[in-house]
This record gives structure tokens, sequence and C-alpha cells, in this order.
């Protein structure tokens, strides 16, 4: 008989938390101690099942959803994504893996309800349960099958506990950077064409889902991650014309991009910003119609001071009178450059006070790493890296921003594809106790080489061409017909910021000591952004907690 012939020797599915990466070549390990679930109304909450085959080739089953939940649960595979850079070299203890490989992070749907099991391979399944308030109150179960031939070959169970108490709104500010420019280049469409509004209209909606509420918005081209010299795809809101001497502007694109955003529920925006990154010495590109033909008119050639303050001088009036006549002038912020350093304090000074008082009555706010630039008084709203905030927070500052990407590696939590998963979501408890009221991360949908030296596939390339370790450039993959494709981070991200969000509902109904009595009271040490519990345990018996008191609260109060 042929090995062929072997008729399959067992299947096998365990239930997961959300926050398990789960590789083809190590066993999970079932941990009932993770698998608490619960969630308010108006919230996602998410599990894994993981399965294994134990046969010769690979086979292509059918998934059954056996719930009274089912038509709220969506499930999806865990693909394999290919990490050319897992590191920065320099690491902590709190990484799964430092090495290249295949990493689990995409999210996909199932083809034809189907899943493909590899033989003695472990893949996992995405489970996310919406929680909507049409759902009663109390316990579910949820029954994921693996169907062979019209026979359950295997199954695992989960139980979800629905809390009747809505969800409030997230109360921070969060950007994760779009980048409309890699979506006109990857799906090759001309940028502001009715295709490429319709894109941008499909990212929108999954990144209001996901809990993101403001925009960057490209006013002329991102100074962003261009190399000096080079250009990135021409992607600028702002029409404009030189005519006898004088600039002229149209705004209609900039209003369908607000509309739009308003539309899709985005709560505020951020205008791309008006100088290059790492110093603000020079312009950004900007095209003009001169003559009756398109030019570039500003962008490395053109210092930040000069004709470009003219330029400035007339075109900034016109735009905040803008956003006061469309009523967003309050929720509205502006970046001068992208993540100065100290030896840059004079060109950005420079550049900041060229524009005068143009900007009057505006928040301004720049990632940046030296409390200099706060000091000198040249930002409002200083945006410090998790790693360098303590310096901010020990001189007194509150209000205060934060980010994470590439040079936040050692020690603080961040979202590469080769940490652990508790290593992103436990930044919603440390946004909550340092009462941080903004966080931003560049990388929304960077689908450029570093530099923008040329494109890339991201479904092949994640490390920006071997930049920055994989997980920093993006958090969607760019899907079919127009659609965006989440990762796992982008789940476990959102987790993040409902359990901010559900830590500060319970402070509504008790405080804020109790709550971080809740965070803190069985540490041997207070939480920080570079010490913090580091186990799965942690975090999911602290929001079965917070949510049990919810429950318990909201209940008396009926």
């Amino acid at each position: 008989m042929s090995i062929f012939d072997q008729k399959v020797i067992k299947y096998e599915m365990k239930p997961l938390s959300s926050l398990e990466k789960v590789f083809p070549n190590e066993t999970p390990v079932y941990r009932m101690e993770c698998q608490m679930l619960s969630g308010l109304w108006g919230e996602t909450v998410s599990f894994q099942v993981a399965y294994t085959g134990d046969f010769v080739m690979r086979e292509r089953l059918d998934v059954r959803v056996v719930s009274e939940l089912a038509e709220h649960v969506h499930v999806r595979t865990v693909e394999m994504v290919p990490v050319g850079r897992a590191t920065n070299g320099i690491v902590d203890d709190n990484y799964l893996k430092t090495t290249s490989g295949l990493y689990p992070d995409l999210l996909k749907d199932l083809k034809d309800g189907k899943v493909i099991v590899y033989s003695r391979q472990w893949r996992s399944l995405w489970v996310d349960v919406d929680i909507t308030n049409e759902i009663p109150a109390g316990e579910y179960e949820i029954e994921l099958q693996l169907i062979k031939e019209g026979e359950v070959v295997c199954s695992a169970k989960q139980k979800v506990t629905v809390i009747g108490t809505e969800l409030p709104k997230l109360d921070i500010m969060h950007t994760e950077w779009m980048h409309a420019d890699c979506l006109a280049d990857y799906y090759h469409v001309e940028v502001f064409s009715e295709e490429h509004w319709k894109l941008l209209e499909n990212y929108f909606q999954e990144y209001v889902k996901r809990d993101c509420n403001m925009m960057l918005t490209p006013l002329f081209t991102s100074p962003l991650d261009t190399a000096i010299g080079l250009e990135r795809t021409t992607c600028q809101l702002i029409d404009v014309e030189v005519k006898d001497g004088e600039y002229v502007f149209g705004f209609a694109k900039l209003k369908r991009w607000i509309d739009l955003c308003k539309k899709c529920g985005i709560e505020y925006f951020e205008m791309s910003h008006l100088f290059s990154q790492w110093g603000a010495k020079y312009a950004p590109k900007v095209v003009a119609t001169v003559n009756g033909k398109k030019e570039k008119i500003f962008g490395w050639h053109t210092p930040a001071v000069g004709e470009y303050t003219k330029f400035l001088e007339s075109f900034l009036p016109q735009l905040t009178a803008k956003l006061r006549k469309w009523e967003i002038a309050d929720v509205t912020y502006f970046h001068i450059s992208d993540e100065p350093r100290e030896e840059h304090l004079e060109s950005y000074k420079a550049a900041k006070e060229s524009l005068g008082n143009m900007l009057g009555g505006f928040h301004t706010f720049d990632a940046l790493s030296s409390y200099e630039f706060y000091r000198h008084g040249l930002i409002d709203k200083p945006v410090p890296g998790n790693n360098e905030i303590e310096e901010f927070l020990a001189n007194g500052l509150t209000d205060m921003w934060t980010y994470y990407c590439t040079g936040q590696f050692y020690e603080v939590s961040n979202r590469f594809m080769s940490m652990p998963s508790a290593r992103n979501r436990i930044y919603g408890v440390q946004l909550y106790k340092y009462k941080i009221i903004g966080v931003l991360h560049w990388g929304y949908n960077f689908y450029n080489s570093q530099y923008s030296i040329e494109h890339i596939n991201p479904y092949e390339v994640t490390d920006a061409a071997g930049a920055f370790p994989s997980g920093d450039p993006f958090l969607v993959y760019p899907g079919e017909n127009g659609q965006p494709e989440e990762s796992l981070r982008m789940m476990v991200h959102d987790e993040a910021m409902t359990d901010l969000r559900a830590l500060k509902l319970l402070e509504s109904l008790t405080s804020r000591e109790h709550v971080m009595e809740l965070i803190e009271g069985n540490l041997p040490e207070p939480l920080t952004f570079k010490r913090y519990p580091k186990s799965d345990m942690y975090l999911i018996q602290l929001r079965d907690r917070v949510n049990r008191e919810i429950k318990e609260l909201t209940a008396e109060r009926k």
C-alpha cells in the first residue's frame, strides 16, 4: 500500500487566547487560565483555535460555527508571512524569536468556508465576536468544528460572557499614519481618481472600526521617509497655481477628504508636515500649475526659509480660514517636522519662527525625543517615544502624547512580529496609568522600502526592504477588490484600546484609585513604560476582573 493511501490518524484543535502566536513547528499549549473571555456591548472580542492533522499531505476541510451567536462570529485564518528583519539587533528578554522566518500575522477570510489543514503543522483560526447591544447579556458557547465529507472530525469550544453595558468610545486621540500615495501605488490607480477615493473610503472605514480617530491629511506630498533628492508619488490635496507672481489655491479636494473622513467617523485631523523630516531644513514637494504646465515649485531644492515662507504666508491664512468655516479648527493639529533630533534645534527653530503667528490658535505637535524642543517653546504638544517619555513626565508635563516605532525596541511596548502579543496589548494599561491623551504611529500602510526608494509588495516584504523589524511599517495588508486585510497585530492593538476604554468606564463607576489598585495591587513594583507584567494571564485576568466589576456595578444601578 502506498503511503498516499493511508487514512488520517487524527485531527486536533485547541482553544487559545488572542495573545498566542502559533508557529507551525511548535505545539501550542492550552492554558485554561487564559481562556476567560467577556466583552461589553460595542466591542469585538477575539480568541483563537489552533488546529493540526497527522497525515501525509494537506486537506481542505469545512469550518462550521455552532453557537447562538453564530451570526456575530467572524472566522479568519492566521497566515504566515515572511520576516526578513526580526529585530534591531539589540534585544531584551521579551521577544518570541530573533531570527528570520515565517511568522503568524495576516488574517484572511475563509475561502468557501474551508480551511487548509497542513500535515503535522500547527496553524490557527482567528475568531472575532462582534458584541452588539442586540445580544442579551449572558454566557454563550461557541464551538468551531472541522468537517470532512459531512462528518465532524474535530472541534473546540470557547465560552464568551456578554455584559449588558455599553463600552464608551475611545476618548483619546489615536492616529496611525495613512499613506494615501501607497494605496494608489499598490493598486495602480491615479491619485485622487474616483478609484482612489473608493480605496480611501474602504481603508478609512476599517481604520475607524479599530479605534483610530485622527487622520493624517496630505495637504502636499508627505515629506516622510523620503531619501534626500528622491520623491514619493505626488499626492497633494491642495491645487496650486502660480498666476502673475501670486499663488492661487483650490481647496475642493481637501473638502472632499474631510467630508469623507467625517462620513467614516474620523473626529480629529492632523495636517501633513509643513517642512522636511529630520530637521525641517527643506520645503515639502509642492506641485503647481505654472503657465499651463505642472511644475515642482518646492522640494529638496528649496530651503525651508525663503520663497517657501512667502508661499506659506499666502497659503496658511486661507487654509485656517477654511478650517474654521468647516468647523474643524478645534480638532485640527499641525505638524512642523517629523522626528527632529537635538542637532536640528536651530533649523527647526528657524522653520517654526518663519511661521510667525500664522498658526495662532492651533495646536502644533511632532514626534520627537529631545525635551529641549519643548523647553525652548518650539512645540505645543511634544510626542516623545515611550522609551523617552519619562523625562517629559519628570518635568511635570501633563496632557501627554506618546508614540513608538522602529526605535522603541528595548524594554518598552511595541508590536513587532517577533514580540509577544502581550507586549502590544499592555500599551492600553500604560496609557491609562499615565493619562496619555494621544498616541501616534507612523505606519498604518507604508508599502515602500525605507526612504521610499522603491515600492514593495507587503505580502512578500514586511520590513521595508530590510530596514525595520517586520511589523513596524504597516498594520493592514492591501487585499483584493480594494479591501484592507487586517493583521493579528491590528486586532491586539485594538484590544489595548478597548482595555483603556473599559478601565475608564470602571473608573467612572468607582475611582481612579480603585482601578490603579486592580492594575498594580498584586505587582511587586509600580507599572511603568519600561517595567510591566509580561504574561498573557495578567492582561486577560485584569480585563476579566474589570468586566466583572462593571457588570456588578451597573446591575446595582438598574
